[in-house]
């Protein structure tokens, strides 16, 4: 009988150096949003959800920053982040 595996937990690691870059990328590119007049959150959101580059702005190199990083890092950092401060 074959083992249904989609109720095993997987682990997921990320190395520490990798959470650095994550957030400064995050910040890097939310400057580059503010400074152009867009709501960053918004704009972060829309990308995180679509995966659509074009949610954030070229202004400062943002657009190539971001797409350094897959989607899953940044949500990661984002998670870290808001659990730490509460």
């Amino acid at each position: 009988m074959a083992r249904d595996f989609s109720e095993d937990t997987v682990m997921f690691k990320v190395q520490a150096e990798d959470v650095n870059h994550a957030r400064d990328i995050l910040l890097k590119v939310y400057e580059a949003l503010k400074e152009k007049g867009y709501n960053p959150i918004n704009q972060l959101v829309g990308y995180l959800l679509s995966g659509d580059p074009a949610y954030i702005t070229s202004h400062g190199n943002a657009r190539n920053l971001i797409r350094r990083l897959e989607r899953d890092e940044l949500l990661e950092e984002l998670v870290r982040y808001y659990l730490n401060e509460k």
